[in-house]
């Protein structure tokens, strides 16, 4: 009878596991349809750098980070120093920091060091939204099948435009390149309606962007990149400080 009842309990968690790697997947899977597209126009970015099809592919499945990525491939194309990629990459991804500390909080007894350093790799804009939209405690199983999906379609979507890269015509492909900028688009916009505060310090990066673009030109694409997002993020918190008692 014991050795039954350990069976049992040994089934039962199986089968609680699989329920929540199947219900991980299945609120992935919209994450990783969107993930195709977008990165279908990286792919195509990337080999327009003369980036080598595998090379594309190995950034997309080691790194899941639009913004990250099309930063990284611009400062690879033009011979950027590492310190330039490192400090580009810490200033654009440190928020996934940040989505990982919040969700720290929220993880069930299942979680141990190892499984909290792999299942982070996954966390993303849209993943953690997701997941901080559940009730309850988020096991491990459950975070392992959101994150499976959205990383085969990034992958999957970077391979396909790289390829699609070499054989498309150009007036297509230069179409398609501005897939990854309509994503960008698509995040700065609506909380810049909504706020009046976002949208000058959007404006105030664009407008810091612009100034390396065309009058400080010396400066490379990388340090462009980080100066204006430091020097935006500044002027918003000088002009619109956040009062203690409004967070």
């Amino acid at each position: 009878m014991l050795s039954f009842l350990k069976v049992y309990d040994k089934l039962s968690w199986v089968i609680i596991m699989r329920n929540e790697y199947s219900k991980g997947i299945l609120h992935g899977i919209p994450i990783a349809l969107g993930y195709l597209s977008v990165s279908f126009g990286f792919g195509i970015m990337a080999v327009s750098l003369n980036i080598p099809i595998i090379s594309a592919v190995l950034i997309s499945l080691t790194n899941l980070t639009s913004a990250g990525q099309a930063a990284g491939i611009e400062i690879i194309a033009a011979s950027g120093a590492f310190i330039e990629m490192a400090l580009t990459q810490l200033v654009i991804n440190i928020r996934y920091a940040l989505m990982g500390v919040t969700l720290s909080q929220r993880l069930d007894g299942g979680f141990n060091t190892a499984k909290r350093m792999v299942l982070s790799f996954g966390i993303t804009d849209e993943v953690f939204a997701v997941a901080s939209s559940q009730k309850g405690r988020l096991s491990a199983s459950y975070m392992a099948g959101l994150i499976t999906l959205p990383i085969v379609g990034w992958t999957l979507g970077t391979f396909l435009g790289a390829s699609a890269g070499h054989l498309l015509p150009e007036s297509v492909t230069n179409a398609m390149g501005i897939l990854l900028y309509g994503m960008f688009l698509a995040i700065i916009i609506p909380p810049s309606r909504e706020n009046k505060r976002v949208l000058f310090v959007v404006l105030a990066a664009a407008g810091v962007s612009v100034a390396f673009k065309y009058l400080i030109t010396f400066v490379s694409s990388g340090f462009a990149v980080i100066i204006s997002a430091l020097v935006a993020a500044v002027i918003g918190a000088v002009l619109f400080p956040v009062k203690e008692d409004a967070q």
